[in-house]
């Protein structure tokens, strides 16, 4: 991934870490917008990668729409609309990864920031983060449907109506992250949980994510009988079959992502 400017790739064993850096605050420019994009539809055909762990040079996660760039992106018509579907893509590459993704927030997580984190699979906090809303001071909308999954009706309309910031043991409290930590112990306790998904089957893990997208909007009932077929086609894997083998055995799986 030598091409990417704004983002920085490292991979560690099976994990991948895509680190904003796009100072001063990490807004999502152009260049930044395209190249998480790029990185993760890569990392969707990598069979080297697992997991990937997500957050943000410096002490911002990411400031939201790159505001001050946007009169060099929207020059005339048409780019308005353009510039609205790479966002949203961009979003979805995150959800749509083909491999989970932990969402390492650093710092503050505002407007686009929101959306990459509730596009995320597993969030852990800074006690320097913060998630919020701001778009209202400068009179825009953005990030509310994506928040919509983290927080409750009323919090998240506060958020959106006031621009009110919820810190890192708030977050916790309301369990949207699973661990509010200092900041020098943030990447180690995202890798922790990125390296245990990494330890299971890629394959499994693959198709688990791909069925906990889908189903995640149908009903009871449409959304079990989907978890059901999906689970009778893990269990047709050469994984599945070593996992029971192993568990048989008493030892460690060795898996092969088949």
């Amino acid at each position: 991934m030598d091409d990417l400017t704004q983002l920085i790739y490292e991979l560690n064993g099976h994990v991948a870490t895509l680190t904003m850096n796009a100072p001063p605050v990490n807004a999502l420019t152009r260049t930044l917008n395209d190249e998480l994009t790029l990185a993760l539809d890569r990392i969707s055909e990598m069979d080297e990668v697992r997991a990937v762990v997500l957050t943000g040079a410096g002490k911002v996660f990411c400031a939201g729409a790159d505001l001050k760039g946007r009169a060099s992106v929207i020059k005339g018509p048409g780019d308005l609309p353009a510039h609205s579907r790479r966002t949203r893509e961009c979003f979805h590459a995150i959800r749509e990864c083909a491999k989970p993704v932990v969402c390492a927030i650093n710092g503050a997580a505002l407007g686009s920031g929101v959306a990459m984190a509730a596009s995320s699979d597993i969030l852990v906090a800074s006690d320097k983060a913060s998630l919020g809303l701001p778009e209202v001071d400068v009179g825009l909308l953005g990030g509310c449907r994506h928040a919509m999954r983290l927080f409750s009706h009323s919090r998240l309309r506060r958020m959106a109506l006031t621009g009110m910031r919820v810190p890192g043991a708030e977050l916790y409290r309301l369990g949207i992250v699973e661990a509010c930590v200092a900041p020098e112990e943030l990447m180690a306790t995202a890798m922790e949980i990125a390296q245990s998904i990494a330890s299971k089957s890629p394959v499994s893990t693959r198709m688990g994510k791909h069925t906990l997208n889908v189903i995640e909007d149908m009903s009871l009932r449409d959304g079990y009988r989907y978890e059901q077929d999906m689970t009778a086609q893990i269990g047709k894997t050469d994984d599945a079959k070593e996992a029971q083998r192993a568990f048989a055995e008493k030892r460690p799986p060795v898996f092969t992502g088949r």
